[in-house]
């Protein structure tokens, strides 16, 4: 097959390995916009469920991000001041650079062509000849927008803001922080993705944010707040900026997954929420599903494409649904904020719907202990 792929994150790129590994005739050729060493964010994290589907369908792979990666078993809330302990909690983490290096390499050595610094606003001549087109190209892809009549997006703009910084405060639980101060509340959800840096991602809402100025603020100035609001955890660390301006995310969502020989996947398909981690799991799987569907139905790409739709969107949906959920959790924080350390982070645990008191005691007996003993009232 002739495929070109239209975006060279950890979704086009997977794919191109999965499909050339498999069959070294196929011409297969990956267009990025961005530099090679090009990398916007910090860290990716993956749970153990996470990491153990590129294990299972590409060993290599698998042992090649593992080498780089920090592994840590707890998570932590700090609310008023307290930080909540989370046990068995397990994450995977590494730099973003690191996978994408990971992922060149692998591609280059089974004969994928990657040509950086190379945007496709739209497939036109040039791919008049592929048999598959895969738009792999983001949240903000230019061939949905190009063809959204077909795909029919829908771009959900959350209210909240964030601002993606590093550091070097090393983080070794994943944390997730919880500061009020005189603008109104900031959240961190941080942790350490390598032996000298932080993840450090700053949420506010939209009443803070205008409180505060933000709007107003350079980049310097907008990383000056944050470091002063989480001074006390930052212990005299500063914050570390990549491009890193204030956004609102967009949960995406299409009609239609693919139109003509053009397939979605990774964030042009769907999105989730940084607050669940979940972008590049997402990525991946859809990946190995679409590699699944062309094993499944070989060169035929309208059936290929319906059984990537048949195979995938269960768990699609389902993970998106979740990552919704989470993010609604962080943008009515209001009547949750006079809760108790303890009844907080069971709050935070339980947020998705998806964990029930059942699953809390089988994970982490501390925490539901703790949380019966506060509410003797509840029948669990």
């Amino acid at each position: 097959m002739k495929i070109r792929i239209v975006g060279g994150g950890p979704a086009g790129l997977f794919y191109a390995y999965l499909m050339k590994r498999d069959d070294p005739s196929h011409d297969i050729r990956v267009y990025e916009r961005d530099a090679e060493d090009a990398t916007y964010g910090w860290g990716v994290v993956f749970s153990d469920v996470a990491l153990a589907f590129v294990r299972d369908i590409a060993p290599e792979l698998y042992e090649a991000m593992t080498e780089r990666q920090e592994v840590f078993d707890e998570m932590a809330v700090v609310h008023r001041g307290v930080q909540v302990r989370l046990a068995h909690n397990t994450f995977h983490r590494m730099s973003r650079i690191d996978l994408l290096g990971a992922l060149h390499a692998h591609c280059r050595a089974v004969g994928v062509a990657i040509e950086f610094e190379r945007r496709v606003d739209d497939v036109g001549d040039a791919f008049a000849d592929a048999d598959l087109i895969v738009a792999a190209d983001g949240a903000n892809s230019a061939l949905r927008s190009r063809y959204a009549e077909q795909f029919g997006p829908s771009l959900d703009e959350r209210p909240n803001l964030l601002a993606w910084y590093g550091t070097t405060r090393l983080f070794d639980p994943l944390s997730l922080i919880f500061r009020q101060n005189p603008d109104g509340l900031a959240i961190a959800h941080t942790y350490r993705y390598s032996r000298t840096h932080s993840t450090f991602l700053v949420e506010v809402d939209p009443a803070t944010f205008e409180r505060a100025g933000l709007a107003r603020m350079d980049e310097a100035r907008s990383m000056a707040w944050c470091e002063k609001v989480f001074a006390e955890d930052l212990e005299g660390h500063a914050l570390l900026s990549n491009k890193s301006n204030w956004f609102r995310y967009t949960i995406v969502k299409n009609r239609n997954w693919h139109w003509k020989n053009i397939v979605l996947i990774g964030d042009a398909l769907r999105t989730g929420h940084p607050s669940v981690g979940s972008g590049t799991r997402l990525a991946m799987q859809d990946s190995i599903a679409l590699f699944e569907a062309y094993r499944e139905c070989g060169a035929d790409v309208p059936k290929m494409l319906e059984a990537f739709v048949r195979i995938r969107q269960p768990g699609s949906d389902s993970l998106q649904k979740a990552a919704i959920k989470s993010c609604e959790w962080y943008e009515d924080l209001a009547p949750r904020l006079p809760l108790d350390p303890i009844s907080f982070a069971y709050d935070y645990v339980t947020r998705s719907g998806r964990v029930d008191h059942a699953d809390v005691r089988a994970r982490d007996p501390e925490l539901a202990a703790a949380y019966e003993r506060l509410h003797p009232e509840r029948v669990f």
